[in-house]
């Protein structure tokens, strides 16, 4: 039996970062009655690559681990199928079972960086919604009504709007819900913007007859761009896979008043200490970068081994010292294909597009008029230049030292 003490310092590591406990007090007397809680996260394996957005949750789910609870990491490989309608304006494109197999491979070789393996549970909701008959899921609609599901706020507006609505994504909650009564969860966790998912899943226990599980929703992670929430298709994300001088150089570029959320939601450094980094600031007995540094480390000390980290600062810091700039070790070089100089010069613009060195030509322009794109290391003023054959061209991005050589 737990004492009141150990149930309140459990609690405060759940706490931290959390936007939500639905409830907390419900939660403190599932920690009194049951030693080991079972705890749920759901992942839908719709794309390959993780990144410090995804950490969040991970990281939370590693406190629910040291904790002692069991880990569920359910990958949704048949809800993935379906789509989740969150936060879409329009009805999602559905994937195929081999797409959604494939990335849940790379998935598990990831969330291993966070998470121990030899105490975490990978299950497959296919395992009890593919035997589901179709008077099991017509019992299963039948537990919720229209009028609920438009309570759902991106429903609600898509509905108003006259946008479409699919059947078949009132159907991705009930599922997501059916997964907590097939596991009989104790806790599971979600982001915010998954919160009516996460409450449908509490609504459906008690159908069942099961008591209701509780609810930790964790915050968004603001992408580099201090703006929005970080996500690979806005270009504003950190992967949990990239080379440390890259996750370096990134965090860098982060604004100073973002790097205490980053403290936050991806350290487990304790608030007191946090408030004194602040305070250093302020009175100015430390810089900023070298706060910056800190985080930096604390977060690639997760993903990477510490000796690598540290010699992946060394590097980025000589590659960025601007009075005697070295080139990395390795730099990647491509070789254009001469084809391309058949009908008229290949814009550099557009040659870096193609070879994914940047995200298109627009963001290209975007960076010459920032003073973000350098070519032999000048910087490149010039948008509308065009490769020359029997050329070699070096060109940097921005701060973050991303080299690329190309050969014509």
């Amino acid at each position: 039996m737990k004492t009141e003490a150990q149930i309140q310092s459990e609690l405060e590591k759940i706490r931290r970062g959390a936007v939500e406990i639905i409830s907390e007090k419900e939660l403190a007397e599932k920690l009194s009655k049951k030693p080991v809680l079972k705890v749920k996260a759901g992942f839908d394996p719709t794309a390959p690559d993780l990144h410090l957005g995804h950490f969040v949750l991970l990281r939370k789910l590693r406190h629910f681990q040291e904790l002692g609870h069991e880990i569920n990491f359910l990958l949704g490989d048949f809800t993935g199928m379906i789509g989740d309608p969150t936060g879409k304006s329009e009805t999602r494109k559905r994937l195929t079972r081999e797409e959604v197999l494939q990335n849940s491979k790379t998935y598990q070789k990831q969330v291993f960086k966070i998470l121990d393996e030899t105490k975490t549970k990978i299950v497959y909701n296919s395992e009890w919604c593919s035997p589901l008959k179709i008077e099991d899921v017509l019992s299963l609609t039948a537990k919720y009504t229209v009028s609920q599901m438009l309570e759902r706020d991106d429903f609600t507006k898509r509905y108003k709007s006259g946008s479409p609505i699919s059947i078949i994504e009132f159907l991705y909650p009930l599922f997501q819900g059916y997964d907590s009564v097939a596991l009989q969860s104790d806790v599971e966790l979600g982001g915010t913007d998954q919160k009516f998912n996460l409450l449908i899943g509490r609504d459906l226990q008690r159908e069942y007859g099961l008591a209701p599980q509780c609810v930790v929703t964790m915050p968004l992670l603001v992408g580099l761009d201090g703006i929005k929430k970080m996500s690979k298709s806005l270009g504003n994300y950190i992967g949990i896979t990239e080379p440390p001088i890259d996750i370096y150089g990134k965090v860098m570029s982060i604004s100073d008043d973002l790097m205490w959320n980053y403290f936050e939601l991806l350290t487990d450094i304790p608030h007191d200490l946090i408030e004194a980094k602040k305070a250093a600031i302020k009175n100015k007995s430390a810089h900023p970068k070298e706060i910056k540094t800190e985080l930096a480390l604390e977060i690639m000390d997760q993903l990477h081994p510490k000796e690598t980290n540290r010699e992946a600062v060394e590097e980025w810091a000589k590659i960025h010292n601007t009075k005697n700039r070295a080139l990395p070790d390795e730099i990647r070089t491509e070789t254009i294909d001469p084809a391309l100089f058949l009908d008229k010069p290949p814009l550099l613009l557009s040659i870096l597009s193609q070879l994914e060195f940047l995200p298109s030509t627009s963001e290209g322009r975007r960076l010459i008029q920032a003073g973000g794109l350098y070519l032999n290391e000048e910087k490149l003023s010039d948008p509308n230049l065009t490769l020359e054959k029997g050329k070699e061209y070096l060109i940097r991005q921005g701060k973050k030292g991303k080299f690329l050589k190309i050969l014509t």
